[in-house]
């Protein structure tokens, strides 16, 4: 048996061999990102809050398109939290705003503020929120990249300029953001 196994191998060898040794570059075979998602979930307590987040990215920014339901009527604190970290049943594991640069806290328009200020969700009569805009400020990846960051929907309006978070209350919803497929979705 020894014999013919012999042949085998060095017949093999050589090709296994060259595909071993092919450089390759992983960094240039992996398709960009840009398009990521977040699917809220409720915090205890709050079960009828739901929603999803998407983030596209564009030449000048991040397009953020947020649908949330189960909310009361009125303003509600809609933020990037440091960690994608859901193991708490308040939120309170997601840390605080996503704040990379050390700024103050501030409204989403403002030239300083927390990378993760997206300011306020507003609930209809029928407890549902749309929010759409453009961030020129983040991005999906890199130093001021979100993906694998939490999203919280606060129970209050955020006020803008209350130190360090907008005086937003306590976390209705929160999710992870994660990369999103970027084909066309049927």
């Amino acid at each position: 048996m020894r014999s013919t196994l012999l042949p085998a191998l060095l017949l093999f060898a050589p090709a296994c061999a060259v595909v071993v040794n092919e450089p390759h570059d992983h960094a240039n075979t992996a398709p960009a990102i840009t398009h990521a998602v977040c699917v809220l979930r409720p915090t205890q307590g709050n079960e009828t809050v739901s929603g999803s987040v998407s983030f596209t990215q564009l030449a000048g920014g991040v397009l953020i398109e947020a649908t949330v339901t189960g909310l009361k009527p009125g303003l509600h604190g809609f933020h990037v939290h440091e960690w994608g970290d859901l193991d708490c049943k308040d939120g309170l594991c997601t840390g605080g705003h996503f704040n990379p640069t050390g700024e103050a806290h501030g409204a989403p328009t403002d030239a300083i503020r927390h990378l993760g200020d997206f300011g306020n969700l507003e609930a209809d009569a029928s407890g549902k929120a749309q929010y759409r805009r453009v961030d020129s400020r983040i991005s999906l990846i890199g130093e001021h990249g979100i993906v694998g960051r939490g999203i919280v929907v606060h129970a209050g309006p955020d006020d803008l300029h209350t130190q360090p978070t907008g005086n937003a209350g306590a976390r209705l919803a929160t999710g992870v953001i994660g990369i999103g497929n970027p084909a066309p979705k049927p």
